[in-house]
């Protein structure tokens, strides 16, 4: 346990294995050794293409220019979410990046709103957001000066394919093969070795498995345990396919509900990527697939592939000298975009907590520790869009209407219902304007709002609830379609 880190390998490749060699390669350089073990014969999950604004920050953190990640992944610009038929069938609204309105010291911007509702001078609660307005008219553009707050769509092989070149330019050795065989240390179960088919045997201090649901290092090998939140997040597989683009790429992705989950729509500058995210309770494979192709525009490209997954967490995301990135390190659901991000998160934290002096129980202890008050909170998150529906048309819906949720988000509802208070913790992920935006979206009207906003005269409520709207309206007005820039910015075609 004392032993320096000199040596990490990590256990397959893909998105979450080519991120964590990239970062590490990049913030210790030439202190460490770093061999990334893939198999060409392994597929990856591959369908985490929608993605988050702290993305943005990594790139910087790794120096990847925007245009030349852009072209190199054929990505588009993301504003936010179009969630349809969530609340009940019929409803449409968005979740965007932006922030809405402004606030004052005491209260947040949507108090301001609910007393303009109730003075009758307050119109849709989008119209004060600069990237949903945009994000209804398929308009985009964004320069070193903007203050934009945007993400991406990209092509998550292409991406990995990035960074691989990224981290082997620096370093990083790639090994080819199939894992066949891992030694443990006899006295402390510490990982020691992976042995390939090849017969090759790969020594290390610190091991990283990227080897996807399946862990084969953090629970094959050391048993970690999985805490399963399927009876919160009840959708188990996903059928994914790709189609031709037929029409412009939306700098949204679209989150279309069913009767049993939910289906994606996700554009790229070269195809667009097509998913159905399903319960197999309520859905077969064979019905889910036929539903999708059903329900999707352009020619495939791709067979119909299906993926099976478990909502939930290792009990340990860090255990011994082996950390689990990506999917090895539990699920969430795709319907946040969050996955990649929780990579991301991952593997700048354990940089933040690196070993120095060799793996300490302590440091594992308070990396997990964080981990777990991160993922809990995107997991109420993801909880709320399910629960918080109106929805009872099919044993679905209705199973979700009904569910107890965890009490952490059974709180938030109820604060944000009757008291109109919508919060973000210290390190939370989702800003108060993301709670905000779902909740009103979802159905959830708060009952009050905060006094203080009564202290405005109605006139000048109207006038600053105006003042807004029409800010926002004249930074659309010379502003180019999201294709249009696309096209002067980072073509890839």
């Amino acid at each position: 346990m004392n032993k320096s880190v000199k040596t990490i390998v990590i256990a397959g490749g893909g998105t979450a294995g080519w991120t964590a060699a990239a970062a590490i390669a990049k913030q210790m350089g030439p202190t460490v050794n770093i061999t990334l073990v893939e198999s060409d014969e392994v597929g990856t999950v591959g369908v985490g293409e929608a993605t988050i604004p702290p993305m943005r920050v990594f790139h910087k953190l790794l120096g990847i220019d925007e245009k030349d990640f852009m072209r190199a992944t054929s990505a588009t610009f993301k504003l936010g979410i179009q969630f349809e038929n969530w609340g009940q069938k019929g409803d449409n609204y968005i979740h965007s990046f932006g922030v809405t309105g402004r606030e004052s010291f005491v209260a947040p911007f949507h108090h301001f709103w609910l007393y303009g509702k109730e003075q009758g001078v307050a119109n849709d609660f989008g119209n004060y957001c600069f990237e949903l307005e945009a994000a209804k008219q398929d308009k985009f553009a964004t320069s070193q000066n903007a203050n934009i707050q945007y993400a991406y769509h990209l092509d998550s092989s292409l991406y990995a394919t990035l960074l691989r070149n990224y981290s082997e330019t620096r370093g990083v050795t790639r090994k080819e093969g199939k894992i066949e065989q891992i030694t443990q240390n006899k006295e402390t179960g510490f990982i020691e070795s992976l042995k390939l088919a090849s017969g090759d045997v790969i020594h290390g201090d610190f091991f990283i498995d990227c080897t996807g649901f399946r862990g084969l290092l953090i629970e094959e090998t050391l048993k970690t345990g999985y805490e399963d939140w399927s009876h919160w997040l009840p959708c188990d597989s996903a059928v994914a396919v790709q189609t031709e683009s037929d029409s412009a790429p939306r700098p949204i992705t679209k989150a279309i509900a069913h009767d049993s989950g939910w289906q994606w729509k996700i554009p790229l500058q070269h195809r667009t990527g097509n998913g159905l995210v399903y319960c197999s309770k309520y859905l077969s494979d064979e019905h889910a697939t036929q539903r999708l192709l059903d329900n999707i525009t352009g020619n495939t490209i791709t067979k119909p592939r299906i993926i099976k997954f478990k909502t939930g967490r290792r009990l340990k995301a860090w255990n011994k000298n082996c950390l689990a990135l990506g999917l090895s390190s539990g699920f969430v659901e795709p319907l946040e975009s969050t996955s990649i991000h929780l990579i991301i998160m991952g593997i700048i934290r354990f940089l933040k907590l690196f070993p120095n002096g060799g793996v300490s129980e302590l440091i594992a202890d308070e990396y997990n520790r964080q981990t777990l008050e991160e993922v809990v909170k995107i997991r109420d998150f993801i909880i709320l869009h399910y629960h918080a529906t109106y929805r009872k048309d099919s044993p679905f819906w209705q199973y979700c209407h009904d569910m107890e949720v965890p009490d952490t988000l059974k709180h938030r509802m109820q604060l944000f219902k009757e008291f109109g208070h919508a919060f973000q913790e210290d390190g939370e992920l989702f800003r108060v304007d993301s709670w905000t935006q779902v909740m009103l979206g979802q159905g959830i009207m708060p009952e009050s709002y905060h006094a203080s906003v009564k202290g405005m005269p109605a006139k000048e409520l109207q006038r600053f609830l105006q003042g807004i709207e029409l800010s926002v309206l004249k930074g659309l007005e010379n502003m180019p379609s999201h294709e249009t820039f696309l096209k002067h910015y980072c073509s890839s075609r």
